[in-house]
């Protein structure tokens, strides 16, 4: 199995649409999430992270230039106690609201398929980290 290099691999690409990177740092003692956005539109390029508490969202860069915020504007990474949600949409919340209800993971993200945008269908990428006494499981 060929290992490519991640930078040169996105930069290769003229449109590498949203991505999610989990992993470990090289020693292996810390959790690493990576989360990013490119855009295809104009509305898609106006957006920025902020941080929002334990975690980030995105908002408008210019919020005159906004059209339509449904697809754009949403938190990729929330913290929930032990757990952190990382998504490539609002389904981050859909998570987030389903653990504190008493669901799993997976039931909550049972009641969603892929976004609504138009012919692309973009498939919703969820994961959730599990920090328990500072170790990763």
């Amino acid at each position: 199995m060929e290992i490519k290099n991640l930078a040169e691999e996105l930069g290769s690409n003229p449109y590498p649409g949203r991505g999610i990177i989990i992993g470990r740092s090289p020693d292996g003692k810390k959790a690493v999430a990576a989360y990013f956005i490119t855009g295809r539109s104009e509305n898609s390029r106006n957006r920025v992270f902020v941080e929002e508490g334990e975690g980030i969202r995105t908002q408008a860069y210019d919020p005159s230039k906004m059209e339509d915020p449904s697809l754009i504007i949403y938190a990729p990474v929330r913290v929930l106690g032990q757990y952190t949600i990382v998504t490539n949409g609002d389904q981050t919340d859909t998570v987030y609201d389903g653990l504190v209800s008493g669901k799993t993971f997976e039931q909550s993200l049972r009641s969603r398929e892929f976004e609504q945008d138009g012919t692309i269908y973009t498939p919703r990428v969820s994961v959730i980290l599990y920090i328990h006494d500072g170790i990763f499981g």
